[in-house]
């Protein structure tokens, strides 16, 4: 079940101008099986771990499908202990995303549905070419979505519709996802990857160090209570402060320069 980390058949990885793309790829409709979503854990790992890259992004190289979610050949014959290590796996995958010190992106086409879906919900934001479908069609096998789904959901867009969405099932447009928070923006037909690589060149210009700490910031103290979210702020700011890079800021401003970040 387990795939050889040295080859990647089903994502793609592409490192540009600091900003590293991981993107699907197992034709037809991005399916995932054991090697797809082995694969993904290794290529974000990767990534994250690469001083060539600022930024990471997942997208799709199909452009009929960001994902169909998971290959329902490979559940056929699942035993409870192999979805056990499914879910280890999936949820192993979300913290990673969760964790990483580096903004993620999402570049939504096409169907996007399942597991791929749920991996977007960890991005901090999500663009969406205005003829996508999205869901979490679950319901209909008698599941939930694993890829720490169900909690990241409703972060996102909150009970309710978390509840209407995944007790039906059903799939819904761009311009729908965009309405309850499921998507932030809507692309340009066809400009969707362009537009998201446009706004990872210009984070990846920022200091990387504070866009680390909003991160920590957001996805931490976001699920905190407000004392909690207040103390993880405290932390982050007092680090910020120590650091070359505020004072380059403080100094580049005051000096009507551009700042020259350390990495």
């Amino acid at each position: 079940m387990k795939s050889d980390p040295h080859v990647l058949e089903s994502i793609q990885l592409e490192i540009r101008e600091g900003v590293g793309w991981l993107r699907f790829n197992r034709p037809p409709v991005n399916a995932f099986d054991w090697r797809m979503l082995n694969e993904t854990r290794l290529g974000f790992d990767t990534l994250d771990a690469s001083e060539d890259v600022r930024i990471i992004v997942l997208g799709s190289a199909l452009g009929s499908h960001l994902s169909s979610g998971a290959d329902l050949t490979v559940f056929r014959e699942t035993t409870p202990e192999q979805m056990r290590e499914w879910i280890a796996i999936s949820h192993a995958l979300a913290r990673r995303m969760r964790a990483s010190e580096k903004p993620l992106l999402a570049a939504i086409k096409g169907v996007a549905v399942g597991g791929g879906l749920e991996m977007c919900l960890h991005a901090d934001l999500r663009f969406a070419d205005p003829d996508a479908k999205l869901g979490q069609p679950e319901i209909n096998i008698a599941f939930i979505p694993p890829v720490a789904g169900t909690q990241a959901l409703v972060r996102l867009i909150g009970r309710s519709a978390a509840f209407r969405m995944l007790y039906s099932g059903e799939i819904i447009s761009a311009a729908q996802a965009l309405t309850i928070g499921l998507v932030d923006t809507l692309s340009a037909p066809g400009a969707v990857d362009a537009e998201v690589q446009a706004l990872a060149l210009d984070l990846a210009r920022k200091p990387g160090n504070a866009l680390a700490a909003i991160r920590r910031c957001l996805i931490g103290g976001g699920g905190a209570d407000f004392e909690d979210g207040l103390s993880i702020e405290a932390t982050e700011a007092g680090r910020l402060a120590a650091h070359a890079n505020f004072r380059e800021g403080v100094a580049a401003f005051l000096s009507k320069r551009p700042p020259r970040w350390e990495r």
